[in-house]
């Protein structure tokens, strides 16, 4: 079996990252979020970048006719997004957003 490694340092081949594309991954942060590549040396990054080029990223596609792509995304996935003074938070369907510790 011929294994071309994307990222050494994890052991990321160019095979796990074009899965991970494939299931929603549009940046090397996301594929980076999935499978630590990128994350310790960085030599990585922009080989992750070329993988997953221009093309076949639903937020990206929203982003480039100026539509917000997170709420869409975040629509079709069943969550809530909510921009406050703190920043954007995101909550799955039922979840209020508290840690259950008390205050």
């Amino acid at each position: 079996m011929n294994r071309v490694y994307v990222c050494s340092c994890f052991g990321i081949t160019e095979k796990q990252v074009r899965e991970h594309a494939a299931a929603g991954a549009c940046t090397p942060r996301q594929v980076a979020s999935a499978s630590k590549a990128g994350t310790d040396c960085g030599s990585c990054v922009r080989t992750i970048q070329s993988l997953l080029g221009r093309g076949g990223c639903p937020r990206r596609e929203l982003a480039d006719q100026g539509k917000p792509a997170l709420s869409t995304v975040a629509e079709t996935a069943g969550v809530t997004v909510s921009a406050g003074a703190a920043g954007v938070s995101l909550l799955a369907a039922g979840d209020t957003g508290r840690s259950g510790l008390a205050a």
